[in-house]
């Protein structure tokens, strides 16, 4: 069953209104499982460089990790766990003014499989302040839904100068046949991409990627905390082997990694 709280407690619907009015605010997204996760320290650095971003304001790892055991179901059933940072008291006339950050946590479901893979359309669209994972999603949502009215599963972004930057949702990974390649473009630092690095047993580089340079690559992956790593059958006209040897073993690096306890 899902869970909402806030601050530790029941989510009043006067802050849940505040937040929903407002949309100012930044978060981070993880799986977690028996009480245990992949890189909880990076999810936990990322709010406390976010909160500083958009508030100016401290916050208590400490504490975020005690809101988020108080919502993992206690039979240890996977949930993606969302983490909230947000200020129901700053309004639309003084953003700038002292925050006091809150924290709104909330469960899900965890997918029971892995999804299929995804085909995508690229779009030029740059998210505002794209270092941080903020509230404001309606521009990745609708592009999210232009692509799939147009036939597609997904929107991957494309930067002003029509480089390869970043998933709706999700950092991009590329593999050459020798080397795994990282789009060098404004995109969000994501944890699971910090992650997968690091454990990837071969060659890796960034560099930047233009849309029409699709061709010399042998597979493409979407990372993102709530899936891990999950194939991209297509980018635009260009096919990719889902089923390619360097998806298996990016998929096999992320998932030896170790979970942290909560």
């Amino acid at each position: 069953m899902a869970e909402i709280e806030i601050d530790g407690g029941p989510a009043d619907p006067a802050r849940l209104a505040a937040l929903g009015l407002l949309n100012y605010g930044h978060f981070t997204t993880l799986r977690a499982e028996a009480g245990r996760t992949r890189g909880l320290a990076l999810h936990l650095d990322r709010l406390v460089r976010d909160c500083r971003t958009v508030f100016g304001a401290e916050l208590d790892r400490s504490e975020v990790r005690t809101r988020i055991r108080r919502v993992l179901p206690a039979d240890g059933a996977p949930v993606i766990v969302r983490v909230t940072v947000f200020d129901p008291a700053l309004g639309l006339e003084r953003p700038a003014a002292p925050a006091t950050p809150h924290l709104l946590v909330t469960t899900r479901p965890a997918p029971a499989a892995a999804p299929g893979p995804l085909r995508v359309r690229t779009t030029a669209y740059r998210r505002e302040l794209p270092e941080v994972k903020h509230v404001g999603l309606f521009g990745l949502l609708h592009q999210r839904r232009l692509a799939q009215l147009d036939g597609y599963d997904d929107a991957l972004l494309l930067d002003e100068a029509g480089r390869l930057a970043e998933g709706a949702t999700w950092n991009l990974a590329l593999h050459d046949g020798r080397e795994l390649v990282w789009p060098d473009a404004a995109a969000l630092p994501g944890v699971t991409a910090a992650l997968l690095a690091r454990a990837h047993p071969g060659p890796q580089r960034r560099e930047p990627v233009a849309a029409d340079g699709l061709g010399r690559f042998v597979a493409a992956v979407a990372v993102n905390a709530g899936v891990g790593v999950r194939p991209i059958a297509a980018i635009d006209g260009t096919s990719f082997d889902p089923a390619h040897p360097a998806v298996a073993k990016l998929r096999a690096a992320y998932e030896a990694l170790p979970r942290e306890d909560i």
